[in-house]
């Protein structure tokens, strides 16, 4: 009987998603809005690269999903498509971190195959990207995302004195970075022989509104799942979790999750039954990602908060956190901000204390459900 249940669900064909792949994290959508202000001052930064001049160095902010992936991969594929005179080049830090790993990337994009892992140095791997940009007059603007990777592998300095001061060594070769920063509270800090040739311009990328989240999830949702599926009601409800939560792609993989709740009870459409049940399965999931994430010194902290009996005010959390872990206050104040970044906790302005700055640290989880994802 087991047999035959498991044998209907691998073979029945109807499903309700028209492009399952449109909720992939990866996924670049045709419609991509909202960042026309972002995008226009990337290309201003590229700009100079395609006239035969040095791009310009600029930092990308922005809090985890508010586009700056997708922008950096929509400008760097225009500019492809614009002109053979620039080589754009994306690197995700979190998986490449080394001299020699990024370089391999660069290397990648430059052949078309990557160097081999063992038996050449680096030097050799260096002098022939920066010998063919020379070569050829092309410039080259390299993408990091999230930056603060390459910083605690203490790999920064190296590399951006590599790709920026590559000129000294190979006259004519113009570079330039696009540090992409998701973690506001990162605070990152470059040598004074690289600071003298960074010197970026800023472009910032705000949180998306309401109005501007529930159209994101629309065209998603359209571009996902045949007409009919799911209703603007629906789509609301899983707009306002998103808000709540505070990230955009939350929203996009609830969507995912949702028809194939429905799927599973053989529905043609998402209700907002289906949207409960997506909500309470997707959350466990994402919360132990999010603690698992933590340094020590967060997990600590968020530790202390969870095992206090009652609520506490951000100075009598400071005194306790400073003892436990011997970190000075602007440590604690940066932790503590880092935790309502990412939406762990909340904090309430008391009007009391100094200049009616006393601020009460709220759970924004039940301790069993934080203790439960390893704390």
């Amino acid at each position: 009987m087991i047999n035959m249940a498991i044998e209907d669900i691998l073979m029945f064909d109807e499903t309700i998603f028209q492009n399952i792949n449109a909720f992939n994290p990866d996924y670049m959508p045709s419609n991509y809005n909202f960042r026309d202000t972002q995008m226009e001052g990337m290309a201003m930064s590229i700009r100079p690269a395609i006239r035969g001049g040095r791009p310009v160095n600029t930092v990308i902010l922005g809090s985890c999903a508010t586009g700056k992936t997708t922008a950096i991969k929509k400008v760097f594929e225009l500019v492809e498509k614009t002109t053979d005179k620039v080589i754009c080049c994306y690197v995700n830090c979190q998986l490449h971190t080394t001299r020699f790993g990024i370089f391999s990337q660069i290397h990648k994009k430059l052949f078309g195959h990557q160097p081999p892992e063992t038996g050449v140095p680096f030097s050799r791997v260096y002098e022939k990207v920066m010998k063919y940009l020379q070569k050829e007059e092309k410039a080259l603007v390299v993408a990091f995302d999230d930056v603060n990777y390459l910083f605690q592998s203490k790999n920064a300095n190296k590399v951006f004195y590599d790709i920026l001061r590559a000129y000294e060594e190979f006259p004519g070769v113009r570079t330039g970075i696009f540090a992409i920063l998701s973690d506001l509270e990162f605070r990152f800090q470059l040598d004074k022989n690289v600071n003298t040739v960074f010197i970026p311009q800023d472009i910032v990328f705000q949180p998306y509104t309401y109005s501007e989240i529930f159209s994101i999830l629309s065209d998603r949702a359209k571009s996902g799942f045949y007409p009919g599926v799911i209703d603007d009601e629906v789509l609301e409800e899983i707009t306002n979790h998103t808000v709540d939560v505070g990230d955009l792609r939350v929203g996009i993989d609830l969507l995912r999750v949702c028809g194939n709740i429905a799927e599973g009870h053989a529905s043609r459409v998402i209700t907002l039954e289906h949207v409960e049940e997506a909500v309470n399965k997707q959350g466990s999931v994402n919360l132990a990602q999010t603690i698992k994430s933590l340094n020590d010194v967060e997990r600590t902290l968020l530790k202390a908060v969870v095992e206090s009996d009652e609520i506490l005010t951000a100075g009598e959390l400071s005194e306790q956190f400073k003892t436990q872990a011997g970190v000075s206050y602007a440590t604690f104040n940066r932790t503590l901000e880092k935790l309502e970044f990412l939406r762990l906790i909340d904090t309430k302005y008391t009007g009391k204390g100094v200049r009616g700055n006393s601020r009460q640290i709220i759970l924004r989880f039940s301790p069993e459900d934080i203790r439960r994802c390893d704390l």
